[in-house]
């Protein structure tokens, strides 16, 4: 998990939002608390406080007295929004920029991607629609 470019706090944060993207920690579950984090990953349990905390003011967590962490109803929805921006902005902007410099329009570009996932065996086709985080995961691909 030790990515030196990344402040550990952030990469706590980052784990426990995957796991709700791909479902495994769902909206209402308890999540795990800073102690765990702290021991799994061999970090200062003040690191992974930082790490929930900041998932507490995005409102992806909450609190509850005595009990623990808890994954708020609702959270993946944002949580999607979000990473489809970042998603966007580090990945399709460069890809159409690079597209016109070539002078391929978005209908060639499509191609392009549908071409790439029938050659990946992606399960899932492309829907420029979806907001499921795993519809481009080349890992979801066919054995």
């Amino acid at each position: 998990m030790i990515d030196d470019a990344k402040p550990l706090f952030i990469q706590i944060a980052e784990k426990v939002e995957d796991s709700i993207l791909n479902g495994t920690l769902p909206e209402l579950s308890r999540a795990p608390s800073t102690n765990e984090l702290a021991g799994f990953y061999t970090i200062n349990p003040a690191t992974a406080a930082k790490g929930i905390n900041q998932l507490v003011s995005k409102g992806v967590l909450e609190k509850r007295r005595g009990i623990g962490m808890f994954v708020t109803e609702g959270a993946r929805a944002p949580l999607i929004n979000e990473h489809r921006t970042t998603f966007s902005e580090n990945f399709i902007t460069p890809l159409l920029a690079e597209a016109n410099r070539l002078g391929l329009g978005s209908k060639d570009v499509i191609a392009l991607i549908e071409e790439r996932s029938q050659e990946l065996h992606l399960t899932t086709a492309i829907d420029p629609t979806t907001t499921d985080p795993t519809a481009l995961d080349p890992t979801a691909a066919k054995g």
